[in-house]
């Protein structure tokens, strides 16, 4: 029998840095999330360095002192890649590249690298290489990477033009031509979606892997792709639902994160499309996070950005069968009860107060109130398609229970 072979994770060390715009508690919470970007990337993190600096050094973001505790690490370790939890501007990127000779990346470029290894359909694929090449752009002084030529050779450089010059136009041509192919597949997915007819459509939203795929297949029996990392879900899925005889179409959209890069939120512009062309928004939440508010208000922000925050939402708190409350010892006089230490229906009462009716509490994987999620949802496309369709509204009752 063959063994099987174990994956190997590239070693990684994380760097983030503590100033006025985030203390301590916030640094360690961002290199959590960056320490699951870098294992869903393929990579094992050995160590974290965090500096206090309130203003990031120009050519190296970090300090020389701290940079020498980096290098010795780097050697000593056999450390592939040293990962930023900032983005780097492409002089300080060269900079620190030269200084401890392995691979150097920020939060954006390592979304960008999951999101080229999780692109499947030639859509996906096409927006993740066009916001690669904006990336890189700027970043090519230095780097010295000869990309595959598609023109130049004898004839086409000009007198005195640098191999630099060469890859930068390439990189431009090559960005002009992906946007007018991402012209020509956005004209498509419109017709697409305008041939689907006049159902009501649901879309998905929510922070990256808080259960959303895992939601959609449930409720449309359908088997989208669900995972336990980051970005499981690119593409757009859209299925066809119905909950009673009230037929709707649901999409899941590809999840969102904090400090996503604005390559990313331009390039998968179509993608939003349809959350933009949503008649109701199904906002998933993973309560069992402990800063799921914050996931909320970062949502929120890019669904501002595309014009769609104020959209009729349903928000669905997921994965109650996770969540548990901190405790705080009875012998623990100083500190004093926080949201961290709520449970499950004091959230409930602090939601319910925020949005009315508009809050649910499901888990999609163990199936935990869902008849409740359908009853809801149920009644939400019905007030938009009897709105839309009035002289059909007696085959749908008001309430799931009458069928």
């Amino acid at each position: 029998m063959l063994e099987k072979k174990e994956l190997a994770y590239e070693k990684a060390v994380l760097i983030g840095v503590i100033n006025s715009a985030q203390n301590e508690e916030k640094v360690a919470e961002y290199l959590d999330e960056l320490e699951f970007l870098t294992f869903t990337a393929g990579g094992e993190v050995c160590k974290r360095f965090v500096q206090r600096v309130e203003t990031p050094n120009p050519k190296t973001y970090i300090g020389s002192g701290k940079m020498e505790e980096v290098q010795q690490f780097v050697k000593t370790n056999d450390i592939g890649s040293v990962i930023f939890d900032d983005e780097l501007s492409p002089a300080q990127q060269n900079n620190i590249e030269k200084i401890l000779r392995c691979k150097i990346l920020d939060r954006t470029g390592l979304i960008l690298d999951i999101f080229a290894q999780r692109a499947k359909t030639s859509y996906a694929r096409t927006q993740v290489e066009l916001a690669q090449y904006e990336y890189l752009l700027p970043r090519l002084t230095g780097l010295w990477t000869h990309l595959e030529r598609q023109r130049g050779g004898i004839g086409m450089r000009g007198p005195g033009e640098t191999e630099i010059e060469t890859d930068r136009r390439i990189v431009r041509d090559r960005i002009a031509l992906l946007k007018k192919k991402l012209v020509k597949i956005d004209k498509q997915m419109e017709t697409q979606r305008g041939n689907r007819g006049s159902l009501v459509r649901v879309a998905l939203v929510g922070y990256t892997n808080v259960g959303k795929s895992t939601l959609m297949n449930v409720i449309s029996k359908s088997h989208v792709f669900a995972e336990n990392k980051l970005f499981a879900t690119l593409d757009t899925t859209v299925r066809k639902v119905v909950i009673g005889n009230l037929p709707f179409l649901m999409s899941d959209t590809v999840g969102f994160i904090r400090k996503l890069p604005t390559q990313l939120v331009e390039s998968f512009k179509s993608t939003l499309d349809e959350v933009r062309e949503a008649d109701l928004l199904l906002h998933v939440v993973d309560i069992s996070h402990p800063n799921f508010e914050e996931h909320i208000a970062s949502v929120n922000q890019i669904l501002e950005e595309i014009k769609s925050v104020h959209k009729p939402t349903l928000m669905v708190f997921n994965k109650i069968d996770r969540y548990t409350p901190e405790e705080i010892e009875d012998d623990d006089l100083v500190t004093e009860k926080t949201s961290a230490h709520f449970s499950l229906e004091e959230w409930k009462l602090t939601w319910f107060g925020k949005m009315g009716e508009n809050v649910l509490f499901i888990s999609a994987l163990n199936k935990e109130n869902l008849d409740e999620f359908r009853k809801r949802v149920y009644k939400e496309v019905r007030d938009i398609h009897v709105t839309r369709f009035p002289y059909n509204n007696f085959l749908y009752p008001e309430h799931l229970d009458e069928f």
